[in-house]
């Protein structure tokens, strides 16, 4: 069994095994307030849509918040900012704790695996994951999992690198940060984060343009493509200025963090690209671009992007997980046992 679980500032996803498919359940990380009224909480029951009441104040959580903030005319809240639990949101940890108990659901089985997904702190900002990591694990812990955190960008290794032995440059670009990871034989080397990803974007486009910010975020997730045939006055055209920016900083970033004595010599490093940030058709080509005019003290063997980059984090938790339980020799063997035990107990 085991689970993976990607907590990320846009989206919260879990992965776990079922016979031969790898299952995901997904909820948006955000929340609307709308006013209580019996009323209102009845119907929000009867219809299964995921809330919470506090006070006066009902709460729509997850991918019904926008539907709502759509209907009653407001912004959805999120209870993380960059890539962590957001200090300025009062709400924030009952409302993540109540998206994480919806998407990962009860373990199977006491002290299950879970490993979730946690930033490395930012080398450009002072923000520190800690407490964040501390808090999932924590909210994980209490459900009944054995829970652990696995870096965000050595997830991406596992989940997409394991043809080339877990070792390659693994890069997530998410909503809140940009995670890079590079290992060897999946054994980590170096991993840092920026604190820039799709919202750097979405805010920089929204500023230059004077359009709000949820109708450029909008705009991306739509069908925006990165062909930079668009009008430079107009969104499109904004966001594109603003994805080959944030490309360029990243790489500048990896050309400094990079110690060239930890780099073996002759080697080809393959690069893989996932996260819902790097979406838009052109992106991987436009970061190839890049990548290949920066002075990257090590040979590139390609650039792919992840077949299914939205699932890439919380696929490689799972791998971390069930890698993690094969060790230990638990797992499959204690559902089984769990399955057998359940059976003698209802024939007696």
């Amino acid at each position: 069994m085991a689970k993976g679980l990607d907590v990320g500032t846009m989206n919260i996803l879990s992965a776990q095994q079922e016979g031969n498919e790898t299952v995901f359940v997904q909820q948006r990380n955000s929340f609307v307030e709308i006013e209580y009224s019996d009323m209102a909480e009845q119907m929000l029951s009867r219809s299964d849509v995921l809330h919470i009441r506090k006070d006066d104040k009902v709460y729509v959580v997850g991918d019904d918040a926008l539907n709502f903030a759509n209907i009653f005319n407001k912004e959805t809240r999120r209870p993380m900012k960059h890539g962590i639990l957001s200090s300025d949101e009062k709400s924030a940890i009952p409302m993540m704790k109540l998206i994480v108990e919806q998407v990962v659901g009860s373990p199977n089985y006491p002290n299950e695996k879970l490993y979730f997904s946690s930033p490395a702190d930012p080398i450009d900002s002072e923000l520190s994951t800690l407490y964040h990591e501390k808090t999932i694990g924590s909210f994980l812990d209490d459900m009944g999992y054995d829970a652990q955190p696995i870096n965000e960008g050595m997830s991406v290794i596992y989940s997409e690198l394991a043809d080339n032995d877990f070792t390659g440059l693994g890069i997530s670009f998410g909503a809140g940060m940009t995670n890079v990871c590079l290992a060897y034989y999946a054994v980590p080397v170096m991993k840092f984060s920026v604190a820039r990803g799709g919202d750097w974007v979405d805010e920089q486009a929204a500023q230059a343009t004077g359009t709000p910010v949820d109708k450029v975020t909008s705009i991306k997730e739509e069908d925006f493509e990165l062909d930079f045939q668009t009008d430079v006055g107009g969104v499109e055209g904004a966001l594109s200025i603003y994805y080959e920016n944030l490309l360029d900083y990243v790489i500048e970033n990896i050309t400094k963090e990079i110690d060239e004595e930890d780099i073996e010599e002759g080697l080809d490093v393959p690069v893989v690209v996932t996260g819902g940030t790097s979406m838009p058709d052109g992106f991987t080509k436009l970061f190839e671009r890049h990548l290949e005019e920066a002075n990257i003290p090590f040979s590139i063997s390609g650039v792919t992007h992840a077949e299914e980059p939205m699932y890439s984090v919380a696929r490689g938790g799972l791998v971390a997980a069930r890698s993690d339980e094969d060790e230990a020799g638990t797992g499959d063997d204690q559902a089984e046992a769990d399955d057998e035990a359940e059976a003698a107990s209802a024939e007696d």
